[in-house]
């Protein structure tokens, strides 16, 4: 066995978990996890071991998950263009429900913006797709209170909004 079928056989669910996390999708979570182990087959050369072999993988994870979001959001950009442009696609967005998903995501950054320290990076890492691993191991906590601080941050969020009557899900 090579050291790439091992690292597979060991860390295989690990990463398709983390990637399902953020995509909530079976299908995608499969095809970039598999991206992921042609990578390392790719650069496990390359490897020097100055951090452990699991944050190197994630690492690999997350860049191919933001490689994913990075192509995506060209997509979604172009089809914007075209609403704005033409005023309405088949989805039925008119370019007044584009600029106010714009605003409302201006604003939610406002508020997180306004947190202290801790909750701030949290949630600005979580939404930059860093796993609750990489948040905790980055900012000195456990994963469990990574996950603890980004909960408690998205439930004032929600709760701001809900009292600025915004109304959302």
């Amino acid at each position: 066995m090579t050291v790439p079928d091992e690292l597979f056989s060991v860390y295989y669910k690990d990463i398709y978990r983390y990637l399902y996390s953020l995509c909530r999708d079976v299908s995608l979570s499969e095809d970039l996890t598999s991206e992921v182990f042609l990578e390392v087959v790719k650069s496990i050369g390359g490897f020097r071991a100055e951090s452990d072999v699991k944050t190197w993988l994630f690492s690999i994870a997350r860049y191919r998950w933001l490689k994913y979001l990075r192509k995506k959001k060209r997509t979604i950009q172009t089809a914007e263009l075209c609403e704005l442009t033409e005023l309405e696609q088949p989805s039925g967005r008119s370019a007044e429900k584009i600029f106010l998903d714009r605003e409302l995501v201006r604003h939610i950054y406002a508020i997180i913006d306004e947190e202290q320290e801790r909750p701030r990076k949290v949630a600005h890492m979580r939404i930059n797709g860093y796993s609750f691993y990489e948040i905790g191991k980055a900012l000195g906590i456990s994963e469990n209170s990574a996950r603890v601080v980004f909960f408690r941050t998205k439930e004032k969020i929600r709760i701001k909004l809900k009292e600025e009557g915004f109304d959302y899900e």
